[in-house]
């Protein structure tokens, strides 16, 4: 009996493998670069349990501009945060490039992001220890480029977002915008194909927002894939695809140019 028990299950686990295969070439395929099912996520905020976001199923594909706005407290941040493997669902999965990454540990979805992903935050999350070239190198430098390659590179970096003679300041020493170029400049250092950003214009004067809204439509030119949750109207004008959520749920998609 324990043999036969044991035999079932090895086939059933052969055809959850097969599936699961079937389902990666079939998003590759298509070009689907994320792809998140089902997703749920909670927060216990004291006796309470919240839920940022609620069953959400979305595609993203390779190339693709994607905006997701909403409401503060709508759960735009939480749902970002999954999509670029800085969280964990509770339930549901997800696929980024064709792996599963809602199953990884920390540990190998830290390897993962270096390699795949840039995400720009809203408070721009720079070490407040280092020079604003050095925040550009530490990211290149832990992932395995050479001192000399990455100082080259995050100078150049650095030069193309406007800060060419504020290398050698300290974070403190810089502006909100600047600070901010900053962290555009290490998130595009390992040149990934996809970049995240959550509200990275909130917080900006007008001259710099036009700034990064020239340098995003760039990138998209370059046909990078580009998730932003953001209220500036002049970001969400640049998008392909533009997702509204509320009450961590999706409650409308829009394509412009044709729901319209």
């Amino acid at each position: 009996m324990a043999k036969k028990d044991s035999l079932k299950k090895t086939e059933n686990d052969k055809l959850l493998e097969d599936k699961e295969a079937d389902r990666i070439i079939e998003l590759l395929k298509d070009k689907i670069i994320i792809f998140g099912e089902n997703l749920v996520k909670d927060y216990d905020i004291g006796e309470y349990i919240v839920r940022a976001v609620d069953n959400v199923s979305l595609k993203i594909k390779e190339g693709e501009f994607v905006v997701i706005k909403g409401p503060s407290g709508a759960g735009k941040t939480t749902l970002l945060n999954l999509l670029a493997g800085l969280d964990s669902p509770n339930k549901g999965i997800i696929y980024g490039h064709g792996i599963k990454i809602s199953d990884m540990g920390e540990e190998s979805l830290a390897t993962f992001r270096l390699i795949n992903s840039g995400f720009i935050f809203q408070n721009y999350n720079l070490i407040s220890t280092l020079t604003a070239e050095e925040n550009v190198i530490f990211i290149l430098k832990t992932a395995g480029v050479p001192f000399k390659e990455a100082r080259k590179r995050a100078v150049n970096l650095l030069g193309k977002v406007g800060l060419d003679e504020r290398r050698e300041h300290l974070p403190f020493q810089l502006s909100a915008g600047e600070q901010q170029r900053v962290a555009i400049a290490r998130a595009l250092a390992n040149d990934p194909p996809v970049i995240f950003g959550d509200e990275i214009t909130a917080n900006l004067d007008k001259k710099t927002s036009k700034f990064i809204r020239n340098l995003f439509k760039d990138l998209k030119d370059l046909r990078k894939t580009i998730i932003l949750a953001t209220h500036d109207d002049k970001l969400i004008d640049l998008a392909d695809r533009i997702i509204t959520f509320d009450d961590g749920k999706i409650t409308e998609e829009e394509i412009p140019g044709i729901n319209n």
